[in-house]
Formats: C-alpha cells, structure tokens, sequence
C-alpha cells in the first residue's frame, strides 16, 4: 500500500491536534481538592505593610479560581487604598481592630467579624489598632463573574 500525500496531511494534522491537546492539559492548573491549611506551617513572607501567607491560587469542581490568602497589617497601615475588582471576596477579622469601607462607609470591626466585598464594589480595609491586624481574605470567580 502507497502512503499519498493526502495521508501524511491527515497524519500531521493528528499528530498537531494531539500535542496541541496536550500542552493544553499540562498549562490548566489541577482542580483543588480537599485541602487543609495548618496555621503552624504556613510561611509569612514580610510585606511593606506587615507580612502574607498565600494559600492558594486555581480553580475547583465548581469555580474557576479560588484564591486564599491571609494577612497582618502593622497598626496605622491600610492594605491598599481604597480599590474595586469583579470578584467577590471574604475578609475574616482573625486579631486586631480594623476599619472597613463597605457599602460607601467606614466601619469598625475587631475578631470574628466578617465582611462580604461584592463585585465592583469599592472597599479598603486598615489597621486602626495598637496591636498588628490579622485577617483571612477568600476570594472567587466563577462563570458569572464580569471580565471587569
């Protein structure tokens, strides 16, 4: 049997579409799964503000990212100015007191507050205590998450 020219093409195009498919695959982060994060092992890297541990950066079974991250805020200090992004976000009060924008106001919190940041919504947070600040920021995107 002849190999013609029309099978190398159909051959090439196979070969192509496999190893385009597979670099796909290798570049898409893996699904989350379940995962703990234990407070005694997670690395503080120093900021200009006061120190982060980042926890984590990809998408699970149901969002296409989730991003994890704990911070302290050295007293006086805000983490940045006052900012809007599309996705939604938790802030968890872990220590410290601190004054959230939220809603188009500046509030008061201290341990186990909790605030919701919706989408496009300005917010800021800062350290307005004696003491560092510590809290813990959960945020996601999902299908539904505007591209700006």
């Amino acid at each position: 049997m002849k190999v013609t020219r029309r099978d190398m093409l159909v051959a090439t195009g196979a070969v192509l579409a496999t190893c385009a498919a597979g670099a796909i695959a290798q570049t898409a982060p893996a699904k989350l799964g379940p995962t703990v994060f234990d407070w005694t092992k997670m690395d503080a890297k120093a900021t200009d503000v006061g120190a982060i541990r980042n926890l984590v950066r990809q998408p699970t079974a149901t969002l296409d990212e989730l991003e994890m991250h704990v911070t302290t805020l050295n007293p006086g200090l805000a983490s940045h100015p006052p900012h809007t992004h599309p996705n939604e976000e938790l802030v968890i009060v872990r220590e410290g007191t601190v004054e959230v924008l939220n809603g188009g106001t500046w509030k008061r919190l201290g341990p186990g507050s909790v605030i919701f940041n919706a989408s496009n919504s300005p917010h800021a947070l800062r350290n307005v205590g004696e003491t560092p600040a510590t809290y813990h920021v959960i945020n996601w995107k999902t299908a539904a998450t505007p591209a700006k």
